[in-house]
């Protein structure tokens, strides 16, 4: 009942891993969403991009990514990076320099002092996509 309401949708990101998620992220301005192997497998509707989008994520940290979820994040500009997410713990405080989005990032663990080598596998459409804030913004820009 909720399919086409994002706000509220949005209100149960996580909701059964973490109750305090989307209201912690709304309160931080967004943030970055941490998981690991494969993540998003399953979730091929555009909602299980839509909503973290919607709370202000701006980057999924992941070993790996489910092939259809991460094209849905890159269609609503969330970018998708692959690094050793076992060496982040909740409530850590991330950097990311994502100025150059071709290939190898360090994300910097500031809360621990370490950074972490990290990658993204995008074309050049994707990245397009990811600067213009997603697909509907990419398309009518063009």
């Amino acid at each position: 009942h909720l399919r086409s309401n994002l706000p509220e949708i949005s209100k149960f990101t996580f909701f059964y891993a973490d109750k305090t998620l989307a209201d912690r992220a709304l309160a931080a301005g967004g943030g970055f969403l941490v998981g690991g192997d494969n993540y998003g497998q399953g979730s091929s509707r555009e909602h299980a991009a839509l909503a973290p989008h919607q709370i202000g994520v701006k980057a999924v940290l992941a070993k790996s990514f489910a092939r259809i979820h991460k094209a849905n994040l890159i269609n609503v500009g969330i970018v998708p990076i692959e690094c050793d997410t076992d060496l982040i713990d909740r409530d850590d405080e991330l950097a990311i320099d994502i100025t150059d989005l071709s290939g190898k990032l360090t994300v910097k663990n500031v809360s621990k002092g370490s950074d972490i080598p990290a990658k993204v596998v995008l074309s050049g459409r994707d990245v397009d996509m990811i600067r213009a804030g997603g697909l509907l913004a990419y398309t009518k820009n063009r």
